[in-house]
């Protein structure tokens, strides 16, 4: 079973089934996709007309498969390694199927707002919308700090896809929005940050760390 993945290394979205596939032992055959080249852009576009990555595709079935908890939820479908990534509990599948969306839309997608806003040129900066992103993402720790008060990992004793989607959404948000006195979110990342699978990918990005933009672009 072949799958190829379409995605940039740094990519916060990219990283959450990055973890799943490391979690379960899936080969991949990664293609790193560069935005700003016309040839990888061009050939990225026939493949998911977006543009917007991750992508997976399975050369096996022929099928491709877009978005990050989809494609997660399409490992643990057709892989035995991977299906442990939902849990089989369907109060706990709940739980970290919510969680998987509180992360995603209320923490990765108010950083990527506020790292956005950091790139823009001077007089196109949206201070408001940015002031709402920071907002929002502490609202999520201060709801997600109790929730996840006595679990090891985010929905229950056992890793799933809610760690895969909080490893990508803490460590990023905590750059633009520090856990602070949230002790407990913060313990919680570390124990993300020791996890293999998350290790790896962190240290598969690490040579593009250097894109990130720590500061507002200058004036």
């Amino acid at each position: 079973m072949a799958f190829i993945y379409y995605y940039h290394p740094l990519a916060s979205f990219c990283w959450k089934p990055l973890i799943a596939v490391f979690e379960a032992g899936v080969p991949i055959d990664p293609v790193v996709v560069d935005l700003g080249d016309p040839r990888s852009k061009a050939n990225f576009l026939a493949v998911w007309p977006f543009g917007k990555f991750p992508v997976l595709v399975d050369s096996a079935s022929g099928e491709t498969v877009p978005e990050s908890t989809i494609i997660i939820e399409y490992l643990a479908e057709r892989l035995p390694q991977a299906a442990r990534l939902m849990p089989e509990d369907a109060r706990v599948r709940r739980e970290a199927r919510l969680l998987d969306r509180i992360f995603d839309h209320y923490v990765q997608e108010p950083m990527q707002k506020i790292v956005g806003d950091r790139i823009r040129p001077e007089g196109r900066r949206d201070p408001f919308g940015v002031a709402q992103a920071h907002e929002d993402i502490r609202t999520a720790y201060r709801m997600l700090e109790p929730r996840l008060e006595g679990r090891p990992w985010a929905a229950s004793e056992t890793f799933s896809l809610a760690d895969c989607a909080a490893a990508p959404a803490l460590f990023y948000a905590d750059k633009v929005e520090p856990l602070g006195a949230h002790a407990g979110l913060a313990a919680y990342l570390k124990r993300l940050l020791e996890r293999p699978s998350f290790a790896r990918v962190i240290e598969e990005a690490r040579p593009y760390f250097h894109l990130f933009p720590e500061k507002p672009a200058a004036s």
